[in-house]
């Protein structure tokens, strides 16, 4: 059974559940105020500090930019100094195989050593290049890429490059040709241009296997003079074909082909002509570097 509440009862537990309500209101609206008067003093607090931090940080920034200019001017000067330290001991290596390779006997312990100097060759070579890249990556990161666009030919440019690595080819049964249009002017850095089509032409051979061959043309596009480098290689998954320009790049993790500088390098030097520089590709099929430049009687005209 249900026991039922007297009225009086009854009314005396209402008022109380009020009391207790309008008590629990007041507790509620004073910690809001409280909470509310804190906010108010944390902000006026921060409004007088953050100047002081915003001073304090700038002088703080301004000061570790002009240690980082300082670093960067000592790495530079550094670099200088060592590329060229280096380059002096490379001459003096290769000028050492070169006498030994001419005072090799003419028998099997002479031909040992004609071989022994060759790769000592290479390996200063390579060794060369890779000073090279480093001093022009620190000249990049500087902004202070030399560029010195001359009237040229631009024929005349793929056949030295071409040259360059007709007997590397031929040593992995790789075919290098050229295709061009005949004389075509441009206005470019001829040893800068030259240095992209050797960076390109090297990587095509590295990634082409026996049998493979690498085309090379140059032709007029429009107001645009296009080089194209297109090799019979593994090709380049879709994905890659913009990171390929990036510092550093690989083909993966444990591949040692190089140090993944050249088509970076390449990119800026393009870019600093005004021109572009892409790749296209098909994996299992290989392929297409293209280099565009802007003709020199389509500059002359514009």
């Amino acid at each position: 059974m249900h026991q039922r509440h007297s009225g009086p009862a009854h009314a005396t537990l209402a008022e109380a559940r009020v009391l207790d309500d309008e008590t629990l209101q007041e507790e509620r609206t004073s910690a809001d105020e409280i909470l509310r008067r804190e906010r108010d003093e944390n902000a006026r607090v921060l409004s007088r500090l953050l100047p002081l931090e915003r001073e304090k940080t700038d002088r703080f920034l301004l000061t570790e930019r002009a240690r980082s200019d300082v670093a960067l001017s000592n790495r530079d000067n550094f670099l200088g100094l060592v590329s060229h330290d280096l380059r002096n001991l490379l001459s003096g290596i290769v000028m050492s195989a070169e006498l030994l390779s001419a005072r090799a006997p003419d028998n099997e312990d002479g031909a040992q050593t004609l071989v022994a100097t060759a790769r000592i060759q290479r390996y200063a070579a390579r060794m060369n290049r890779l000073i090279g890249d480093l001093i022009d990556v620190a000249s990049i990161d500087a902004g202070k890429l030399a560029i010195t666009p001359l009237p040229g030919d631009a024929t005349t440019l793929i056949a030295e490059a071409v040259d360059t690595f007709q007997a590397t080819a031929s040593a992995k049964g790789i075919s290098l040709q050229t295709e061009v249009e005949g004389s075509l002017l441009a206005e470019f850095d001829h040893d800068r241009m030259l240095q992209v089509l050797v960076n390109i032409i090297a990587n095509a051979i590295k990634f082409t296997s026996r049998g493979g061959s690498i085309l090379v043309r140059v032709e007029s596009a429009g107001n645009e003079l296009r080089f194209s480098i297109s090799d019979t290689g593994s090709g380049i998954p879709g994905h890659m074909l913009e990171a390929i320009f990036e510092r550093f790049w690989q083909v993966g993790k444990d591949d040692r082909r190089g140090v993944g500088l050249g088509l970076y390098i390449s990119r800026c030097i393009v870019e600093a002509h005004g021109g572009r520089i892409w790749a296209e590709s098909t994996l299992g099929e290989g392929s297409t570097f293209y280099v565009e430049l802007r003709s020199a009687y389509a500059a002359r005209a514009a």
